[in-house]
């Protein structure tokens, strides 16, 4: 789906449709195209907002998932998003719980697939090697169950990325922020009906942690999709849509 990238300030977003909102988190290593399946399905029946995370361009002594939320935070109140659904991937599914926490009356439903914030297994946590290219292939590629959907355009994004030694180090600065914020005592405490959407073949997050959270989440449901690795929203697209669409409605 074609879609136009919104300026209000500071603030890069993607904003179409009308209706519900659903508000959705990109990982560290994503970007908004992560959920254009999702915009181009939901789009017809929902608001689907989907901000441009800072992670390349905050300052590196505040780089973490503190300040990505207070970012959250003051695009929510800019945008005058209420009762939203709100969906994360990877580090985004992080500050997703966090803000929940934090903001618990304007959530009304949450959806994690392939969260941190239990444990995660990624490339963010060491220095990214800068300059090979093979080896930022390799890695985009671990993140995917079919290596083919690293597409050169992706892995030339990443590539791109890992070239700035300023933009490295908050990868770094931000993935550390991630592995010493522990949840797992914070996420008892969310209540609203909780989405959790794992790929059976995760290498990141692992199945295992799918299961954590479905025990420590008082109100959480567990879907596992086959020949998937780390964002089924990307690489089982439908099989997604259509999980989250059931959820949606049975929730509503």
């Amino acid at each position: 789906m074609e879609y136009t990238i919104k300026q209000d300030g500071k603030f890069s977003y993607i904003d179409e449709g009308e209706g519900t909102t659903l508000l959705l988190l990109h990982g560290l290593f994503g970007a908004l195209s992560n959920w254009s399946d999702v915009l181009g399905y939901y789009s017809k029946k929902y608001r689907v907002v989907i901000p441009l995370l800072p992670i390349h361009e905050m300052p590196l002594r505040t780089a973490g998932l503190g300040a990505l939320t207070d970012f959250i935070e003051e695009f929510v109140k800019l945008k005058k998003l209420t009762n939203v659904a709100l969906l994360g991937n990877s580090l985004g599914g992080h500050l997703a719980l966090i803000y929940t926490q934090r903001n618990p009356q304007n959530v009304t439903r949450l959806v994690l697939t392939g969260s941190s914030g239990l444990f995660e297994n990624s490339m963010g946590g060491s220095y990214p090697k800068r300059g090979s290219y093979a080896y930022i292939k390799e890695r985009v590629e671990y993140t995917f169950f079919k290596p083919a959907t690293a597409t050169k355009e992706l892995v030339d994004e990443v590539f791109e990325v890992t070239q700035s030694i300023q933009k490295c180090l908050r990868i770094v600065a931000i993935a550390k922020s991630a592995q010493r914020h522990n949840m797992a005592n914070e996420i008892t405490k969310i209540t609203q009906p909780t989405l959790l959407v794992w790929g059976l073949n995760d290498t990141i997050t692992p199945p295992t942690v799918g299961y954590e959270f479905l025990d420590l989440m008082p109100n959480a449901e567990l879907h596992f999709i086959d020949e998937c690795c780390h964002a089924p929203m990307m690489e089982q697209a439908e099989e997604f849509n259509r999980v989250l669409e059931e959820f949606l409605e049975n929730t509503n």
